[in-house]
């Protein structure tokens, strides 16, 4: 585990480096270029070491691009919708920035909607955007209006610990009942279930093994199920 403070450099070198989170690339004095923290954190990066991003306990979500995010439309502006994503500034969602979408046929969405987007756009001196389609495939591939279903608050460290598909969470619940989650990293998970003392399981659980929260690992969550109603 390796900590670094702002303005501490990092050895993040790959050919096809991409950086996240808390670092970015200057040019030292000698010209070559340099990695440098932004926040304070843990130094984190992908298996085969192409990524790297800091990972801090921030309470305010910072938006970096290619994020997923859950999102609560705000207002509409013109051709545009303003949605919160918890961020110091409000995003700016585009009404072609869905898949199929046209001038003609557009997304209805209304004040209040919940959608899970993607950032595209991110920096510290404009509002960042958001487009609800895949860069690559341009489908929707989950991205879109989220309908019905529950959102639940936690902490950032929570929703990277759910992104990961090693979590022992979400694979336990959907072992005893059916459900549909959409994880943003900004600290919002929206979940849907057939009935709403699952949907209230879920949220409980989440909260018990937040860091911020319980803290609660596997064992500890196996009996707390076992107390509730599901």
């Amino acid at each position: 585990m390796s900590l670094v403070l702002p303005g501490e450099q990092v050895s993040a070198q790959h050919v096809n480096l991409k950086l996240g989170p808390g670092l970015l690339q200057l040019s030292s004095a000698d010209g070559r270029p340099a990695i440098v923290s932004t926040r304070a954190g843990e130094v984190k990066h992908s298996a085969n070491r192409s990524k790297w991003w800091i990972e801090g306990n921030s309470r305010r979500y910072i938006p970096a691009p290619q994020e997923s995010v859950v999102g609560v439309v705000i207002s509409r502006s013109g051709e545009n919708w303003r949605v919160d994503i918890g961020a110091a500034h409000m995003a700016t969602l585009d009404g072609l920035a869905f898949e199929g979408a046209t001038k003609r046929n557009r997304p209805n969405l209304k004040v209040g909607s919940l959608l899970y987007a993607r950032v595209s756009l991110a920096h510290k001196d404009m509002e960042p955007e958001l487009e609800c389609f895949d860069a690559q495939t341009r489908k929707a591939e989950g991205f879109g209006e989220l309908k019905g279903g529950f959102l639940v608050q936690c902490s950032l460290r929570m929703s990277r610990l759910l992104l990961d598909p090693a979590h022992f969470l979400f694979p336990l619940l959907g072992s005893r009942f059916p459900l549909e989650t959409a994880v943003g990293i900004n600290g919002r998970v929206w979940i849907n279930c057939k009935e709403p003392r699952q949907t209230i399981a879920v949220a409980r659980c989440i909260e018990a093994v937040d860091p911020d929260g319980g803290g609660m690992d596997e064992l500890a969550v196996r009996k707390f199920l076992g107390t509730l109603d599901v």
